[in-house]
C-alpha cells in the first residue's frame, strides 16, 4: 500500500532520506524544527510552559469508527414515530431519569461514572471529512486537501500529533501520544484522513501502533471480523494481537522477534539496542524505548494478563485494545487513541438493529464497563479523561434496508474521569434526535477540551512546514461536564 504511515508493527527503520508518508524528507523536518524555534512557541517552550491547572495527566479517546447510532445507544427517542424510534427499548439506569439502550445493561449500571453530551455536531455527513474534522479538531478543510486520498502533507495535523509537538519531553522515554491497534481505514483499505501529522511534519507524528493480527480472509471489523453483508470471517491464526516488531536497518545485528515469548530477549538486549538506537533520530530512538522499557512491556503484553481481567474486558479487539490503551496510560503515555472498528464497523447502513444487537453493542458494553471499573478501582480515572465517540451520529429515519445512514448534525459523546460529574447530561436534541436544541459543540471545542485537560497553554501555537504559525486552540473547551 502506498504511503503507509510508519507503524510499530512490522516496519523497517530505513535511512534518514526515506520519504515520510506525507511525502516529506528529513530536510523538510529540520526546516520545520528551525521555523518552530523562530515563529510562535517552540515545542520545548510549550512543554516548559505546561500549566499545573490541567485537569488530568492523560486522555484516553475510544474512537468508534463509522459512527455509532445515538438513537440506539445514549439518546433514545421512545416517543418518536416507529420509523424513528426503532426496535430497541430504553432501560432505567443508576441515574434517576436517565435511560439508555436495553443492550447496554452494564453501562446502565455505571452512569454514575460518566457524563453524556448529546449535542455534538461534527460538521459533515461524509466519513472522510467528518474524520478529518473530529480527529484534527477543526471544521475547516485545508486548501488543496483532497478527500478519499491517502494521508498527505496538506492535512491539518491530528490531535495526537499536536500533543506530540506541544508536550515533547526529552527526559521521558515514552512518546506523548499513541494510536492503536491499527489505523482507521475504509472498505477499500484507504486511510481515513485526519490521523497523521500532515502540515506539522512527520517529525511530530504520534506513535501508530499497528498491533492487531490480520485476518487472512478479508479486511474484517472488530470485534469478530464481521461485515455488514452478513458474511463471517475467521480471526487470524490463534491470537488477537501480535507483539510489535522492529527490524534494524541493513547492517544491524540485532533483530526483534515477533511474538510475546521474546520479551525476555528484549530485556537482555536493552543495552545493545540503546547503542544501536543512537544512530537514528529522536523519533526512532523512542520506538526502541517504547518496546524495551520494562514499563511498556507490561502495556503490550495484554494476552498474558490475568485471565479474569482479560475476560472482563473481552478477549477480542474491542477488549484487548482498551486494556492496552489503559496500560499505556499507566506507563506514562499522555494521550492514547483506541480505534474500535475497522472498515467503519459502526457504519450500519443495513441491518442496523441486528448488527448492533449481535455484534457491536454487547462487546462495547462489556469492554467500556470493564475499562471504567478498572481505572476507577486503581485511581487512574481521577487523573485521566476518558472519551468515547464516533465521527458522527446516524440518521433519525430508518432506511429501507433497516439501517441508519450518516448524520453529521448531532451525535452523543461519553466523558468520564478527570472531574467529570457522573450522571450528568449536557446538551440536548429535538424530539426526533435530528438537531441540537441546547449547547451545540463542534470539533474545535472537542480538541480544546483535550488540550486544556492536558494543560497546554491557551496561546500555544504550532508551526507548519512553510514556517507559518497556527493557533493550537480553535475554540473554547466544552463546559458543563464537571
Amino acid at each position: 500500500m502506498k504511503n503507509t504511515p510508519s507503524c510499530v508493527r512490522g516496519q523497517s527503520f530505513q535511512p534518514e532520506t526515506k520519504r515520510s508518508p506525507a511525502g516529506l524528507q528529513r530536510r523538510d523536518v529540520l526546516r520545520a524544527g528551525t521555523a518552530a524555534s523562530v515563529l510562535g512557541m517552540a515545542p520545548h517552550a510549550i512543554a516548559d510552559q505546561l500549566t499545573t491547572t490541567g485537569k488530568a495527566k492523560s486522555v484516553l479517546f475510544v474512537f468508534l469508527t463509522g459512527g455509532i447510532s445515538h438513537h440506539d445507544s445514549f439518546d433514545m427517542k421512545p416517543e418518536a414515530p416507529d420509523d424513528i424510534r426503532g426496535e430497541f427499548q430504553p432501560i432505567a439506569t443508576k441515574t434517576p431519569g436517565l435511560q439508555v439502550c436495553e443492550h447496554l445493561p452494564l453501562l446502565a449500571q455505571r452512569t454514575n461514572t460518566y457524563a453524556l453530551h448529546r449535542a455534538m455536531a461534527t460538521g459533515s455527513s461524509g466519513h472522510e471529512p467528518a474524520c478529518h474534522m473530529l480527529l484534527t479538531g477543526r471544521l475547516d478543510l485545508p486548501t488543496g486537501f483532497t478527500l478519499n486520498d491517502v494521508p498527505n502533507a496538506k492535512e491539518w495535523p491530528s490531535i495526537p500529533a499536536v500533543i506530540t509537538y506541544a508536550m515533547q519531553n526529552r527526559q521521558h522515554r515514552l512518546p506523548p501520544a499513541a494510536i492503536l491497534p491499527e489505523p482507521s481505514v475504509n472498505e477499500a483499505a484507504r486511510f481515513r484522513p485526519g490521523q497523521y501529522a500532515g502540515q506539522l511534519g512527520s517529525k511530530w507524528e504520534a506513535w501508530h501502533i499497528d498491533i492487531a493480527a490480520k485476518c487472512p480472509l478479508g479486511n474484517g471489523a472488530c470485534p469478530d471480523c464481521f461485515r455488514f453483508d452478513g458474511s463471517k470471517f475467521e480471526h487470524a491464526a490463534s491470537s488477537v494481537f501480535e507483539m510489535p516488531t522492529l527490524t534494524l536497518p541493513e547492517g544491524g545485528k540485532q533483530r526483534f522477534g515477533r511474538r510475546v515469548d521474546l520479551l525476555d530477549f528484549m530485556q537482555e538486549q536493552r543495552n545493545d539496542l540503546a547503542f544501536a538506537a543512537n544512530q537514528f533520530d529522536q523519533q526512532r530512538q523512542q520506538a526502541f524505548a517504547l518496546l524495551t522499557d520494562p514499563h511498556t512491556n507490561h502495556a503490550f503484553n495484554v494476552e498474558r494478563a490475568d485471565p479474569e481481567l482479560v475476560e472482563r474486558y473481552g478477549k477480542n479487539k474491542f477488549g484487548l485494545s482498551c486494556l492496552m490503551g489503559k496500560n499505556l496510560i499507566e506507563a506514562g503515555v499522555r494521550y492514547v487513541q483506541v480505534n474500535l472498528g475497522k472498515n467503519s464497523s459502526w457504519d450500519t447502513h443495513a441491518d442496523n438493529f441486528r448488527n448492533l444487537k449481535q455484534n457491536l453493542l454487547p462487546p462495547f458494553d462489556k469492554c467500556i464497563s470493564a475499562l471504567l471499573d478498572d481505572m476507577s478501582s486503581s485511581g487512574l480515572l481521577d487523573e485521566t479523561l476518558v472519551i468515547v465517540a464516533g465521527e458522527f451520529g446516524r440518521t433519525p429515519k430508518i432506511n429501507k434496508n433497516a439501517g441508519r445512514d450518516h448524520w453529521g448534525p448531532c451525535n452523543t459523546m461519553m466523558f468520564a474521569g478527570a472531574g467529570v460529574r457522573g450522571g450528568n447530561i449536557v446538551g440536548a436534541t429535538d424530539h426526533l434526535g435530528a438537531q441540537p436544541t441546547d449547547d451545540t459543540q463542534y470539533p474545535e471545542n472537542f480538541s480544546a477540551l483535550i488540550y486544556d485537560t492536558l494543560g497546554i497553554p491557551r496561546d500555544a501555537t504550532w508551526v507548519d512546514m512553510e514556517g507559518r504559525p497556527h493557533a493550537i486552540y480553535r475554540g473554547r473547551p466544552i463546559a458543563g461536564l464537571a
